[in-house]
């Protein structure tokens, strides 16, 4: 049987949340999910040798002149998914574009989610009604990421990681500049961190100005001999090193949620996210600005997150 998946959020964070879901769809039909997703999913370099998943397929709508953008390139993406002979599709949003582009492209039993429905809802919660619904299934919202073996003990030789140390991963980076605490922050809970355990710190961050600001930032610290950025290079060398790790402190970006499915105790620092984002899965631990009761994209709290909460958090986690 041949089954697409359909996930257009833009993220790696988002891709990483729907995992559960497609495997839930795998495992209910007993065969592998092609997926359609946004190269900036960057799902190819962590979903590659999934067991759940067939193909990756690439939605290629970064701009009006995209392939797959407008009424030409919605024609253009039916004319590909034909090619597929897909017998299912499960559309996790509400667009009538992509019904209209999966009938087109002959896909005979299409499950979406109900059309034009308010786009400010739940994430998960609504994708868990829709498999519920659709497939009476109960998924619970913790996404895996496994990786082989040998490439974790590369990673570990390669980068000198050593068990007797507390290995840390600092998610500096983040989507936008709301999400990045500020630099004086991770130093002030790695001064707490190191004075009382021997620490390594792994810094995962993007390219952006104001990351690589709060990058160099920490390397001119104290600091600099502890540390090793991960800025240079590719989510999936990555991986094996975020699994090397005895704990991850990240703001809500993509590392935030890799480390927690690669089965990583994270500490997600939540500035103007909504909670569900750093609270979804059992490994993850939602720091919010001080003073604040809840967290939402309105709440700009990023100078209120409280680096000694954050230690607190950490040796609750190690102990």
């Amino acid at each position: 049987m041949k089954i697409l998946a359909i996930q257009n959020r833009m993220g790696i964070g988002d891709m990483v949340i729907f995992l559960p879901f497609i495997e839930a769809i795998s495992k209910k039909f007993n065969s592998k999910v092609s997926i359609l997703v946004k190269e900036n999913s960057k799902a190819s370099e962590y979903l590659e040798k999934n067991k759940y998943i067939e193909k990756i397929l690439i939605l290629e709508r970064n701009n009006k002149n995209s392939h797959h953008d407008g009424i030409i390139g919605s024609f253009n993406l039916a004319n590909e998914l034909k090619k597929h002979n897909f017998e299912k599709v499960f559309i996790f949003n509400s667009s009538l574009r992509f019904l209209l582009i999966c009938k087109i492209a002959g896909i005979k039993e299409i499950f979406q989610y109900q059309l034009f429905q308010k786009k400010q809802q739940h994430l998960i919660k609504t994708a868990q009604s829709f498999i519920k619904k659709e497939l009476d299934l109960d998924i619970d919202s913790n996404p895996i990421i496994e990786l082989e073996n040998s490439l974790i003990e590369n990673a570990k030789k390669k980068y000198n990681i050593k068990s007797n140390q507390i290995n840390i991963l600092l998610g500096i980076g983040g989507s936008g500049p709301t999400k990045r605490i500020p630099a004086y922050k991770f130093l002030n809970f790695m001064k707490m961190s190191a004075k009382e355990y021997d620490c390594k710190f792994f810094l995962a961050t993007g390219s952006n100005d104001e990351e690589q600001n709060i990058l160099n930032e920490i390397l001119n610290s104290e600091f600099k001999e502890r540390c090793i950025p991960l800025d240079k290079i590719k989510i999936k060398e990555t991986l094996p090193i975020i699994k090397n790790c005895t704990i991850a402190v990240c703001n809500d970006s993509s590392f935030s949620h890799l480390s927690a499915a690669l089965n990583i105790p994270t500490i997600v620092l939540l500035s103007d996210t909504p909670l569900m984002y750093g609270s979804y899965s059992p490994n993850m631990y939602p720091i919010i600005p001080d003073g604040e009761e809840t967290v939402t994209h309105n709440t700009l709290g990023k100078e209120k997150i409280n680096p000694e909460k954050i230690f607190k958090i950490f040796k609750e986690i190690l102990n």
